[in-house]
């Protein structure tokens, strides 16, 4: 398997005593403790994360606790209050909800409880962040993607054409995401200068596959003149609903979807092999890299070192000719 490599991001700040406040005694003097809160702990990412994070706390002799949040703001308050409650060492999460980020960070600061942001991160009304974050390079991601579609697209003589579409699939309530789609969009259109703006469509969903099929399907309903599309996405199941949405409708066999994250992607191929789903490649980033990333940040935190506030995973794109070498025992 290629190893991941981490690339750090450098931000102008560094973590001050102000922002994370040293451990609580009772913290430090007892066995490490860490909470991992997710915003949804169902699905494969946040799982496959929660995993990586879980091992690296085990490694340095720790107990890791895997919360699920369900996307609830109340849920993820209610799993905040408890990781204080029970004096953890320090919470690692994903917030379901970005406008919860100022209560998370007070939360955990009023009872000095170093926190870490993963994959959204915890933020202010201007977009600065509270808390250090660990995620993916979101825009250059998205830039990938729209590179790889636009070959194809070329490849295929798919250009100028009426009866083609591009969807992109939109969170733009997720500050992380809205990059994605971004990066996804700029690189199609710079490489792509002739494609119809008016055949480049939109839809936004909350990152669930139920919600990205029924977000695409409206689109692909509404659009009948349109009987090849291309889709991107901001998330992995996003881009999955929409190869069902695809499939409903009948337009699969013409269809091509680029995943983002490729932990659904290898499922489509394991199960169906190449020709036998409409998802032709995927922005491959490892959830392990995120999980141990997190960690990382957190237990320097907690030793009372500066950290970067920005730590970014990169990207590449895999496809059913070399998924497996590429993403080595998380193909399986």
């Amino acid at each position: 398997m290629k190893k991941k490599v981490m690339s750090v991001v450098l931000a102008a700040a560094m973590v001050s005593a102000m922002v994370v406040p040293a451990v609580s005694a009772s913290a430090a003097d007892d066995k490490l403790v860490v909470y991992g809160i997710y915003k949804a702990g169902d699905q494969t990412w946040f799982i496959d994360e929660g995993d990586a994070a879980k091992k690296a706390v085990e490694d340095a002799g720790g107990e890791f606790i895997y919360v699920d949040a369900k996307m609830s703001p109340e849920e993820y308050l209610k799993a905040i209050d408890n990781a204080v409650a029970n004096n953890a060492s320090g919470i690692i999460t994903c917030t379901p909800d970005q406008t919860l980020s100022q209560a998370a960070v007070d939360k955990a600061k009023d009872a000095g409880i170093p926190i870490v942001a993963c994959d959204d991160a915890l933020q202010d009304d201007a977009g600065e962040k509270l808390a250090p974050w660990v995620g993916i390079n979101a825009y250059v991601i998205g830039q990938t993607n729209g590179e790889w579609m636009a070959n194809y697209a070329k490849d295929n003589d798919l250009i100028g054409k009426d009866d083609v579409g591009l969807l992109i699939m939109t969170m733009d309530t997720v500050s992380s995401c809205v990059p994605r789609a971004e990066g996804e969009y700029d690189k199609f259109k710079e490489d792509c200068a002739d494609f119809k703006e008016d055949n480049i469509f939109y839809a936004d969903y909350d990152g669930t596959t139920d919600k990205g099929n029924t977000a695409a399907a409206a689109v692909f309903t509404a659009n009948p003149q349109i009987t090849t599309w291309m889709v991107m996405g901001a998330n992995e199941e996003g881009t999955i609903g929409a190869c069902r949405a695809l499939e409903t409708a009948g337009l699969d066999a013409n269809a091509c979807v680029v995943g983002l994250g490729a932990y659904m992607a290898k499922d489509e191929w394991n199960d169906k092999g190449a020709d036998g789903t409409c998802m032709k490649a995927a922005a491959y980033f490892s959830s392990q890299s995120v999980g141990e990333g997190s960690v990382d940040v957190l237990m320097k935190l907690i030793n009372g070192e500066d950290v970067d506030m920005e730590t970014a995973v990169d990207a590449e794109i895999v496809t059913p000719d070399n998924y497996k070498d590429v993403m080595g025992d998380a193909a399986n």
